[in-house]
């Protein structure tokens, strides 16, 4: 990723399958996001909504809302759908649901800002000359 592009979402069932959203509908996919950037958004105090997940991430991908017609890149899009989906958890649980700017501050910024720093390090160490040496036993 050269940071220059969109970049593409989506939200996985228990199975580890990604539910994503385009101009070809909703799309299952049990690989082909090995190099994603994953966000966890469900704590481990809750367990009886990580027992729900599969069934209402289903449910929800089968929406009218999520035909393949009413894509539009700019406002009803992989974003629109995964954040949808977030909110509907959220409304489940009696929580207010987040706007895009939220959600983007919260969740995805903290983590993209991370990855970006780990593929500036990793291009600089491909592009350079660089052998790492262990420190003796007695100086770490």
């Amino acid at each position: 990723y050269d940071g220059h592009s969109d970049l593409h979402v989506g939200i996985t069932n228990s199975e580890g399958v990604v539910y994503n959203y385009d101009q070809e509908g909703v799309h299952r996919a049990g690989s082909g996001w090995e190099q994603c950037i994953s966000i966890p958004l469900v704590q481990p105090d809750m367990a009886e909504l990580l027992q729900q997940w599969d069934d209402l991430l289903e449910a929800f991908s089968l929406e009218e809302a999520w035909l393949p017609h009413r894509y539009e890149e700019q406002q009803h899009n992989c974003y629109t759908f995964a954040l949808a989906f977030i909110n509907r958890v959220r409304q489940g649980r009696g929580r207010e649901p987040l706007s895009k700017a939220q959600f983007t501050e919260r969740f995805l910024i903290p983590h993209t800002r991370e990855a970006s720093r780990y593929l500036t390090l990793h291009q600089e160490l491909a592009h350079r000359d660089f052998y790492m040496v262990p420190l003796p036993e007695q100086e770490q």
